[in-house]
């Protein structure tokens, strides 16, 4: 395990946001921290989220660099973090950002099954990714501020979700569903994409847990509702756990494809779904949780490392990957392979910071 604390220190004193608009992959990275913080106690943590949080909402609350000429869910990821610096700080500015992304969804437009469009370019289309992006932001507002009037929407969307982009026989879900059946890439009959993309499933698992956590517990039929998704989505995906070394392959069901790897961000979110869902009594902890620490070891291992200069990089991300739009990315096997592979990618640290502060939550336990 050599190597994580010198890795997040120069990693974060080096960080500059990662668009020059509100963006998902700076929430991912700051959502980290947060767990992170949450962990350890350390104010650097605290002060960094901080930081970045002040410098693009205004005191009136208004966040200088959202982007209010379209439409698009990855928008309100950032979010999740208003919540903290809100109790951190009791700055109001905090809340009434978070007000405002929330008078955001509520006109974000919808598939005809009840499900927000992915972006305005993908109507009609539900992926994965966007469980992500919006559900535990509403889930957190709804249950502080919304007066837990929304859970049964949200609910909703996941179920529709299953509906939709499951498949029973293999145990996975879909990257993507075109409810209106239009795109190159979706089946004629289904609407869904072709292929299993880990990243979208770990943004799909990070989802359910993150929604449990911050659920009333008393509302107890739409929480089981989550819990049961969330048991049966770890049993599928655990089946292509690789046995080497406990992580998973970028397009998860095909170990046999030459040129599929084990991709860093997906396993990190996996890892972390199992090690938080054991905390939170989802998961048992005797069939579930060495397995979990093992992964994240091995994580450490194969992709944290030390180039010449002494800097520490985690390897392995895939750097993106979507469906669309049109004829561009068709989610075949090959696709999925022909994206480059990065280090130091926001979507592959973030995940990693949030599955290490539950492996050192364990850990220090």
């Amino acid at each position: 395990m050599e190597g994580i604390k010198a890795f997040i220190k120069q990693y974060l004193s080096a960080y500059t946001p990662y668009k020059t608009y509100w963006n998902y992959e700076d929430g991912c990275v700051l959502v980290g921290c947060i767990d992170l913080y949450r962990a350890t106690g350390e104010a650097f943590f605290r002060d960094f989220v901080l930081t970045y949080l002040k410098n693009v909402i205004s005191p009136e609350g208004l966040i200088t660099n959202f982007p209010l000429d379209k439409y698009n869910i990855d928008s309100i990821n950032c979010g999740k973090a208003l919540f903290f610096a809100w109790d951190e700080t009791g700055d109001e500015r905090y809340r009434k950002a978070a007000d405002f992304l929330t008078e955001r969804l509520s006109t974000h437009p919808r598939c005809s099954c009840g499900n927000y469009w992915h972006k305005e370019i993908y109507p009609e289309q539900i992926w994965l990714d966007g469980l992500y992006m919006a559900q535990p932001f509403r889930m957190a507002y709804d249950m502080r501020l919304g007066g837990k009037r929304a859970i049964g929407d949200i609910v909703s969307q996941f179920k529709n979700v299953r509906k939709y982009l499951f498949n029973a026989d293999k145990g996975l879900y879909y990257h993507a569903c075109d409810i209106a059946r239009q795109q190159p890439w979706a089946n004629l009959e289904t609407g869904q994409s072709p292929n299993f993309w880990l990243r979208s499933m770990g943004w799909y698992l990070m989802a359910l847990v993150d929604c449990i956590d911050s659920a009333d517990i008393q509302l107890y039929e739409h929480v089981r509702a989550l819990e049961d998704l969330l048991v049966e989505a770890v049993r599928g995906i655990l089946r292509y756990q690789d046995k080497k070394t406990g992580l998973f392959y970028q397009v998860i069901d095909r170990a046999d494809v030459t040129g599929n790897y084990l991709e860093t961000s997906g396993s990190a979110m996996i890892i972390y779904t199992l090690l938080k869902a054991v905390r939170l009594g989802i998961l048992d902890e005797e069939k579930y949780l060495n397995n979990a620490l093992r992964a994240f070891e091995s994580l450490t291992k194969m992709q944290l490392r030390q180039d010449d200069r002494g800097i520490w990089h985690l390897h392995g991300i895939c750097a993106v990957a979507g469906l669309g739009p049109g004829n561009k990315r068709d989610g075949s096997v090959a696709y999925y392979l022909s994206e480059p592979v990065v280090a130091d990618d926001a979507k592959g640290v973030g995940p990693y910071f949030m599955a290490l502060s539950e492996y050192w939550r364990e850990k220090r336990a």
